[in-house]
């Protein structure tokens, strides 16, 4: 991975997160279900709301970040994402993918390229897995609507007696023309969603993927 590019990603993400910080309002919570609570909120004039959700349960810290960081463990994701594509993966330090989205007629399909950087807290033991768009990849194609303001991370804290506490932070614009409110009203689907399949998934006897 060229050394500039990587700067240059660091630089962008540090500079989103700033202006998050300063400009975003506090979190609303929307409900709590199945044990995982949910929350909303505005971020600056945006008009599109950003997502969190959280959960604590028992299991195994690895296992839990192996779904998140290893790219062969794709299988509790999304059911509308039609097609995974891997461009590059380091264990342990990030994973690039492209992603295809099916939508529900008369809304366009999707499409999205994300790099995710995973780091780890050596004194906690906190393990995070950060996500934003990755540009001048993968060209655009006409009957795609390409995905360019998102970002996501999940933060994976171990706990005592065995538990983990899984968070989903992030912001998705969907592009096109899907109006506003339409749009935060289904959002908070999208954290509870992906956390219920990741946590059904981890505590599947299935075995992760080496």
């Amino acid at each position: 991975m060229n050394k500039n590019f990587r700067i240059v990603f660091i630089l962008s993400l540090l500079n989103s997160c700033l202006i998050s910080a300063l400009y975003s309002q506090p979190w609303n919570f929307v409900k709590e279900k199945d044990g995982i609570k949910i929350y909303t909120r505005l971020e600056g004039k945006n008009s599109l709301k950003s997502f969190k959700g959280e959960t604590t349960f028992n299991a195994a810290f690895e296992k839990v970040c192996s779904m998140l960081g290893n790219a062969r463990n794709d299988d509790w994701w999304d059911k509308n994402i039609s097609d995974i594509k891997v461009l590059a993966f380091e264990e342990n330090s990030f994973i690039q993918y492209y992603l295809i989205y099916n939508m529900p007629w008369p809304i366009t399909n999707r499409d999205l390229v994300a790099d995710t950087r995973i780091t780890s807290d050596p004194l906690t033991g906190v393990r995070t897995f950060s996500a934003g768009p990755l540009a001048n990849v993968v060209p655009e194609k006409q009957d795609l609507v390409r995905i360019n303001k998102y970002h996501q991370k999940w933060t994976v804290q171990p706990l005592e007696n065995g538990n983990v506490h899984v968070m989903l932070e992030g912001f998705i614009d969907p592009g096109g023309n899907v109006p506003a409110w339409v749009y935060n009203i289904i959002v908070p689907e999208t954290p509870f969603k992906a956390i219920h399949s990741l946590r059904e998934r981890v505590l599947s006897k299935k075995p992760a993927k080496p």
